[in-house]
């Protein structure tokens, strides 16, 4: 488990970025599968799921997980949802609420409010990112009273831009919507390369979030033991498991 050094200043904050060390799952899942999306062993990733709640200090009951669907999606928790949600960030303010992202080479979020005591958990693949999921969800927190300048972010670990290769007409994309987007690009042997961490730390920026951390593990690299949708893709695997993050206010 991975602490941020910004939020373990915080004593009323519990946290952590799981690699897939730790666990019970067998084989491919190996070991600390949470993804319930996967065809892992349903017992298995229940058993896993009570280590991560073990660790964070919550009820399993407590933990809420959505439906991630790459989307800008935001749902702000004032008790235990009764069923799971479609979506892909949540706030609470409430102790006991732990929030919870899945993911395997995407991006986990957390962002903190220390003085309206407001937490968030975000997912955040490319899509997300570019469908402005930072963005909506700072909206909530300005609703609730929160100063900007008072958050605290941080992006978990994700695939670094030395593995994100991607294609000609992604790199269109970001740079039809934006010229300056060009420099989260980099170009090696004829390949372009996409730094995922980097554009969403720029999102915070500019909507005035400047206390970010970013997490440099870069979720392909075998030697991080990280789950890896594209570890997983390359080395023809039929399916992957995911990582989880938590974080909950005590």
């Amino acid at each position: 488990m991975i602490k941020s050094k910004k939020l373990v200043k915080f004593k009323n904050i519990s946290h952590g970025f799981f690699n897939r060390k730790g666990g019970v799952s067998k084989g491919i899942y190996k070991s600390l599968n949470c993804g319930l999306g996967s065809d892992d062993k349903v017992k298995n990733i229940r058993k896993n799921l009570e280590k991560v709640c073990k660790k964070i200090g919550c009820n399993r009951s407590n933990l809420v997980l959505m439906n991630q669907i790459h989307s800008n999606i935001v749902h702000k928790l004032s008790k235990i949802p009764k069923k799971k949600l479609n979506g892909d960030s949540l706030i609470t303010n409430r102790k006991g609420i732990a929030l919870g992202v899945l993911t395997a080479d995407c991006a986990p979020i957390f962002i903190y409010d220390p003085v309206n005591n407001l937490i968030s958990a975000i997912h955040a693949g490319w899509k997300g990112a570019y469908k402005k999921i930072i963005s909506t969800t700072l909206k909530e927190f300005k609703l609730r009273g929160s100063n900007f300048k008072n958050l605290i972010a941080v992006i978990g670990p994700c695939i670094g831009n030395k593995n994100y290769e991607v294609k000609r007409d992604f790199f269109n994309k970001f740079i039809n919507k934006e010229k300056t987007n060009k420099k989260f690009f980099n170009y090696k042997n004829n390949k372009i390369y996409f730094s995922l961490n980097d554009y969403i730390k720029q999102s915070f920026y500019i909507l005035g979030v400047k206390n970010v951390e970013i997490i440099k593990k870069d979720t392909y690299k075998t030697s991080n033991n990280f789950f890896s949708s594209r570890k997983s893709l390359k080395n023809k695997l039929n399916d992957y498991g995911r990582n989880i993050s938590v974080i909950m206010i005590k």
